[in-house]
């Protein structure tokens, strides 16, 4: 039997407690979910948060894709629980899609006590491998947050004592980190469980390494395109057949942007693709309902 995909996107303004409840429980409803917990992008936006998906497989929250900012109040506002999760994939390393990764794992090992498995690109001259980036990030030593030195196995996480500095660290989940090769022509299998499987592949992005995410959950298909300008036809092949694909919509008809696909492109590859539903997540300065007509 066919599993319904339902698109959820949480509330962009201000709700009350028994709203955010409800928004829950609408989200959770279906065997297969895409919860859009942000659709903004590098610019402040009163209403959006930065980038973020989560897909919920049969009421629990499995899989999250990118943590942009604003994306950690997101998370807590759509009661998925971090326990849930099988799997975080990073597009990317910009900030607008992962610079909430910190907040969402600070303190993180209070909830969860199983490793969480997340995945990255490999680096190049625009930007350090997605393990590199991590231990920037949360090396107990050196790290820009020593204070998440766990996450990375480091020694004085979760409550133990630092001699260097006389006090407990608190820390956070231990991540299995995976890089994924973007150079690769075929996609990678990053992930497999029960009847789930996540592949991922290079995208192009300007220099910037770049993943695309397809997750196959029975015969059901999402695909998480990310930030890309259209330029590879594989990744048509890639997208083939989905049920639904998001892509990003961020230059307006006629532009020319190394970064980013224009709305004729994106309509071009879903229809190429053949896929079911199109999700345009627009975090553009222009008027998206105009773009895409």
């Amino acid at each position: 039997m066919s599993r319904l995909v339902i698109i959820c996107l949480l509330g962009l303004l201000s709700a009350s407690l028994n709203s955010l409840n409800a928004s829950a429980q609408s989200c959770d409803a279906s065997p297969v979910v895409v919860q859009i917990l942000g659709s903004g992008g590098p610019r402040i936006n009163p209403s959006r948060a930065s980038s973020s998906y989560l897909l919920w497989l049969d009421g629990h929250a499995r899989i999250l894709v990118d943590m942009g900012g604003g994306a950690q109040h997101r998370f807590g506002e759509s009661l998925a629980k971090l326990e849930d999760l099988w799997m975080v994939g990073i597009s990317h390393l910009h900030p607008d899609h992962v610079s909430d990764l910190p907040a969402f794992l600070w303190l993180s090992h209070e909830v969860r006590k199983e490793p969480l498995m997340i995945f990255g690109p490999s680096g190049n001259d625009a930007a350090p491998d997605f393990s590199t980036f991590l231990s920037r990030l949360f090396d107990e030593k050196n790290g820009a947050f020593p204070v998440l030195g766990s996450s990375l196995g480091g020694s004085y996480g979760g409550g133990g004592i630092r001699p260097d500095i006389g006090r407990a660290v608190a820390g956070g989940v231990r991540l299995d980190v995976g890089v994924i090769d973007v150079t690769k022509a075929d996609p990678s299998t990053v992930f497999q469980r029960e009847q789930t499987t996540v592949t991922a592949r290079g995208i192009p992005h300007g220099n910037m390494p770049t993943l695309a995410y397809r997750v196959q959950s029975g015969n059901v298909s999402v695909v998480f395109s990310s930030d890309q300008n259209g330029t590879d036809p594989k990744f048509v092949d890639f997208a083939k057949g989905a049920n639904v694909l998001i892509m990003h919509l961020a230059v307006a008809p006629g532009a020319q942007n190394p970064l980013h696909a224009t709305p004729a492109v994106v309509g071009r590859i879903a229809q190429e693709a053949g896929v079911g539903q199109l999700i345009v997540s627009h975090f553009g300065l222009f008027n998206v309902d105009e773009a895409i007509r």
